[in-house]
């Protein structure tokens, strides 16, 4: 049985792949070191500029790394180690990681089913029922590591999400709900998929709130806190 702090560098390092993927797609290119990964460039929106690998990450391991100058930068602190009051961010929220270990089967939701996202113009209907609009490029749609995926009820659309696979787990993020109704089942429909397209594979991510509950629910465990940081205007 892997360990806790298996379990977050696990979820870490998929979280940091996701994160790089979405900002090669924007012209975006990373860097990576044993303590963190970060962009001299703004990210996209809900993207941070620095995620920290390590919990020894420190705040000027970051800070120089990244544009703080441009509204919008923030950090995803991975192991809620920092404290970057004093540097000018404010706590924007904090989350647990969330693992599901390989062998437990997913659960079924009958009538629900979860498939690829395969065109751009499919791509632009799931991010307007997501609520945005041209965050994730259809670049994403070639990489056999991510899958995005809309989950239906009958003929009826109830949301959505998105898996990767990397740092030998499969992450699930961006999962969304039509309704509060809809969210076990969209659970249920995503965790299939991924035990299909990702067999073998541990699932993770990281959530709050209500959704921690509904993913608990779903067969996961928590696997430490992460704080994100936002840099005051």
């Amino acid at each position: 049985m892997t360990s806790q702090d298996d379990r977050r560098s696990a979820a870490t390092r998929n979280n940091v792949d996701w994160c790089a993927a979405v900002c090669r797609t924007h012209g975006i290119l990373g860097t990576h070191t044993d303590l963190a990964w970060t962009s001299t460039r703004r990210t996209p929106p809900y993207y941070p500029d620095a995620i920290t690998l390590h919990p020894d990450a420190t705040a000027a391991d970051l800070l120089d790394k990244i544009d703080t100058a441009t509204p919008g930068c923030s950090v995803k602190d991975s192991f809620a180690e920092l404290d970057l009051a004093s540097d000018g961010f404010v706590e924007l929220f904090t989350a647990q990681w969330i693992h599901r270990p390989a062998d437990l089967p997913a659960p079924t939701a009958p009538g629900v089913r979860a498939e690829p996202v395969r065109t751009a113009d499919a791509l632009r209907r799931w991010q307007a029922a997501w609520g945005e609009s041209d965050l994730f490029r259809p670049a994403l749609l070639a990489d056999r590591d991510i899958l995005i995926l809309a989950v239906t009820d009958g003929e009826s659309a109830i949301g959505g999400a998105v898996l990767n696979r990397g740092g030998g787990v499969v992450g699930i993020s961006n999962l969304f709900a039509s309704n509060n109704s809809a969210i076990d089942a969209v659970w249920s429909g995503v965790l299939g998929a991924a035990h299909r397209r990702f067999s073998g594979l541990a699932v993770v991510g990281y959530t709050h709130g209500g959704e921690l509950a509904a993913a608990l629910a779903a067969g996961f465990v928590t696997a430490g806190p992460l704080r994100v940081w936002l840099r005051e205007p």
